[in-house]
């Protein structure tokens, strides 16, 4: 190179790398739980909503632009808007006290769900039937539909688990949360130190079986260490049943990051977005919890527990 040739941006190092996603994640999830503990329940139920408004809105956001990328149609602002209104009737409809005192049931809250998408679906075939310009209905109703059910909700499960009746919701929220970034962590710090066997490159060329093997290692481990110093707070959970969800949400998290690399793949992007320095987007932050918060939440409802 001659010596007045202007250097390129020198790349960062995998140590660096890892050092600002981790710090990336504390930072978010620290000010999230201090939120759910906060003595004030008005306000800790508002800055919950609020960070699961933002989560699923730019998540979704970020799919849909996946989807444009692509160069697939879909209605957008239906979505987005439906998206919202489903986080934030769910969390009213979990919220709000009922009347007689008890808990409101799990099964209750689904059909209030499924009640919901029933309405939306409907929603998209008369938006499809009104427009006059776009010919790929069929695309267009599929996509839309897709990403309100991989972002908003999956994540609504995430709702589904904090106010789960008869536990402490918190705890078992916090309790997944750690399980599946300990993975997350696992997967990268493993991977990038002795990482030399491709898991599946024509998804992602940088998972390998050695990472894949970390992220369990510290799923694991993450989940029993939980369970020996908090078994107290989870109703239900023994050393068996963590070590069993260990392997759950670790296998779930290695699942969940290669969907979204599926698609990021195949619309030609390498990051959903730059929200977060060394991680990417929302949805690169959200990728393992987003398929772990539905696993959690079966295993809290029909394992753990018996309402």
């Amino acid at each position: 190179m001659s010596a007045g040739a202007p250097s390129g941006p020198a790349s960062p190092s995998r140590a660096g790398v890892f050092l600002r996603r981790l710090a990336s994640s504390l930072v978010l999830w620290t000010v999230v739980v201090a939120a759910l503990f906060s003595p004030h329940p008005v306000l800790s139920n508002a800055f919950f909503l609020l960070v699961m408004l933002v989560l699923a809105g730019t998540g979704l956001a970020e799919f849909y632009n996946l989807v444009a990328k692509r160069g697939l149609v879909c209605f957008k602002a239906l979505g987005m808007v439906a998206g919202l209104v489903l986080m934030a009737a769910t969390f009213a409809y979990l919220a709000t006290p009922r009347g007689s005192g008890e808990p409101l049931a799990p099964s209750k809250a689904n059909d209030f769900e499924t009640g919901f998408l029933v309405v939306f679906v409907l929603g998209l075939c008369l938006r499809q039937f009104f427009s006059k310009r776009n010919a790929d209905g069929l695309q267009a109703i599929s996509t839309t539909l897709l990403g309100l059910m991989y972002v908003p909700w999956l994540l609504n499960f995430i709702q589904k688990i904090n106010f789960f009746p008869g536990v402490d919701g918190r705890f078992y929220l916090i309790y997944f949360l750690v399980v599946t970034k300990f993975s997350d962590m696992g997967a990268y710090s493993v991977g990038s130190l002795v990482g030399r066997h491709k898991m599946i490159p024509r998804i992602s060329p940088g998972k390998t079986w050695e990472g894949f093997a970390g992220a369990i290692a510290f799923s694991v481990g993450a989940s029993l260490a939980f369970e020996a110093l908090c078994a107290h707070r989870l109703v239900g959970m023994t050393m068996p049943h963590a070590l069993v969800l260990g392997l759950v949400l670790g296998l779930g998290a290695v699942i969940g990051d290669l969907i979204e690399s599926l698609f990021k793949r195949e619309a030609g992007m390498k990051d959903s977005g730059r929200t977060f320095p060394g991680i990417g987007g929302i949805l690169d932050l959200l990728d393992s919890i987003l398929f772990n918060a539905p696993l959690m939440y079966l295993y809290l409802r029909h394992v753990l527990t018996h309402p």
